[in-house]
């Protein structure tokens, strides 16, 4: 039988900027709003994933007041009404948005999942199933990470390191440990103790247990945020926080301001075919290809061209005889760049910003 507490309410924040991804990505439409793998953007593949009523209620959403009639607009495509559009007045991280969404709930008690917008998921039964495992442990007043099991030595996420098992549930460990980007011999040497996992900033937790968390270990913080949403401005399913209150939380994530400080922290392991899409390599990577092994997008034409990433947007790119280059072109903004260095585009938006 389903009771109220047993369904779980999304959180889906969708308020970054995407600036890996330029120049496709722009502040006027971040990557989650873009149609990157396929003819979804990865805000409504999100929404996709928690649109089972049996398990889910309708979603919280937290974002960019600059974005709001964007995500609506993809909102309604979906028949998705939020049970609040929380327009965030300024960017201050991930634990403060957070905080919104928590006061947000409608049921202090109700299970609360925390998903960024611009992630791909490939293997949805996997994930819903790892959600439905993990429940039980949120229930009893864990805050649950979901770790992601590593297919290699990456240097680019954050690690979990695995504990031992919480009494009376068979899918949730305590978390032992939480590392920061490691290097890539550091890196190697967790993957070989079998103990880790790759850190995807998915959580599921109390919407009460995560507010007593920030209390304890954050309350400058979550005093600022209460005081935001007691101003509030709600118009609609729209709240706008109060910004002079808001901008006075400390800027600071999830996992620096509660997850690595409270006692009750939870990972419970999931391979659901994960990405955050956080570089065009990773995105070259979860295309698909043709028989040169090229990847290409909108009016592109790549001939003797070998594993290649070509994505042309507003304007027509052609090749020939080249290989293993990312281009990007997007209306009279043009990036090309070795496959593999696609970590330097924000030193190429910084160059650009310092011509300006």
């Amino acid at each position: 039988m389903t009771t109220e507490n047993s369904l779980i309410t999304p959180v889906i924040l969708s308020g970054g900027s995407g600036t890996r991804l330029w120049p496709l990505s722009t502040n006027a439409k971040p990557k989650q709003f873009l149609n990157l793998t396929g003819t979804e953007s990865m805000f409504e593949l999100t929404l996709s994933r928690c649109g089972d009523t049996a398990i889910f209620t309708p979603p919280i959403i937290v974002g960019n007041n600059r974005h709001a009639d964007l995500a609506e607009a993809q909102m309604d495509a979906f028949g998705v009404t939020p049970v609040a559009h929380i327009l965030e007045p300024c960017a201050r991280n991930t634990a403060p948005a957070i905080a919104l969404a928590a006061l947000a709930a409608e049921n202090p008690a109700q299970p609360i999942l925390i998903m960024p917008s611009d992630h791909i998921i490939q293997d949805i039964p996997a994930f819903t199933a790892a959600v439905r495992n993990a429940l039980p442990v949120a229930q009893s007043g864990w805050l649950v990470t979901f770790g992601i099991e590593p297919t290699g030595p990456e240097t680019g996420y954050g690690y979990i390191q695995q504990g031992a098992a919480i009494d009376g549930n068979s899918n949730g460990f305590a978390a032992a440990k939480f590392v920061e980007k490691p290097d890539l011999e550091n890196a190697e040497k967790m993957l070989s103790t079998g103990e880790f996992y790759w850190n995807a900033g998915i959580f599921l937790f109390r919407a009460d247990a995560y507010l007593a968390a920030l209390e304890a270990h954050a309350p400058d913080m979550l005093q600022s945020v209460r005081d935001a949403m007691d101003k509030a401005v709600q118009t609609g399913a729209r709240i706008a926080p109060d910004e002079a209150a808001f901008s006075g939380a400390t800027s600071d994530s999830i996992d620096y301001a509660v997850m690595e400080k409270a006692e009750k922290v939870a990972v419970v392991p999931i391979s659901p075919g994960w990405s955050d899409v956080g570089s065009w390599d990773s995105l070259f990577d979860l295309s698909d290809k043709d028989e040169n092994s090229n990847a290409t997008s909108g009016e592109a034409v790549a001939l003797e061209s070998h594993g290649n990433l070509i994505h042309a947007e507003g304007i027509s790119v052609a090749t020939y005889g080249v290989q293993d280059l990312i281009i990007v072109a997007n209306g009279k903004q043009i990036m090309i760049l070795p496959r593999g260095q696609s970590q330097n585009v924000k030193k190429i938006i910084g160059q650009m910003k310092q011509a300006d």
